[in-house]
């Protein structure tokens, strides 16, 4: 249960934005005939976790929370019943 407040976590995994690098490089690879490749930039990045919005059922009442989707795949989601709605005698007519 990490899941607290409006952040980009998922609720059963923990699954969260972390940072990286991305790294520009140029020239050509050694083992094509080139005389390597040159590190030209070195810039951060943010790798962000693919969450979804889900009503589900937790603690037997049914909220909306934020879940990955490795979770929904894991079958770590409960999900509730289909809403039905039904046509009242107004609406019929």
């Amino acid at each position: 249960m990490y899941g607290a407040g409006m952040s980009r976590v998922c609720y059963f995994t923990g699954k969260r934005t972390t940072s990286g690098q991305t790294i520009a490089r140029r020239g050509k690879a050694k083992y094509l005939g080139g005389v390597g490749k040159k590190v030209t930039g070195i810039s951060k990045r943010s790798f962000k976790p693919n969450i979804q919005k889900v009503r589900a059922i937790v603690d037997g009442k049914i909220v909306r929370i934020k879940v990955s989707a490795k979770a929904l795949r894991m079958g770590l989601v409960t999900k509730p019943q289909k809403r039905e709605y039904k046509l009242t005698q107004t609406a019929a007519e």
